[in-house]
């Protein structure tokens, strides 16, 4: 939380669950058409990366395919 806070400049807030059952949480859904966008290309749908430092390059690939196709539409 630190180095998000000195590096980033976030504030990470860390949401306690209260009561079983279905609650929307704030924001939540950013995390998850991200993680929807990420899992569109088959490379990042598994763990086939050794090393992290892979996986991240394969998930910054995918970001830049998305974002590349969404800036060049008509």
């Amino acid at each position: 939380m630190t180095w998000a806070n000195k590096v980033l400049r976030l504030t990470v807030t860390i949401v306690e669950r209260t009561d079983p059952g279905f609650v929307i949480l704030p924001r939540r859904w950013v995390v998850e058409r991200t993680f929807a966008w990420i899992s569109k290309h088959r490379r990042c749908v598994r763990d086939y990366e050794t090393l992290p430092t892979h996986h991240e390059a394969m998930i910054q690939l995918a970001t830049i395919m998305t974002m590349s196709r969404r800036l060049t539409r008509k």
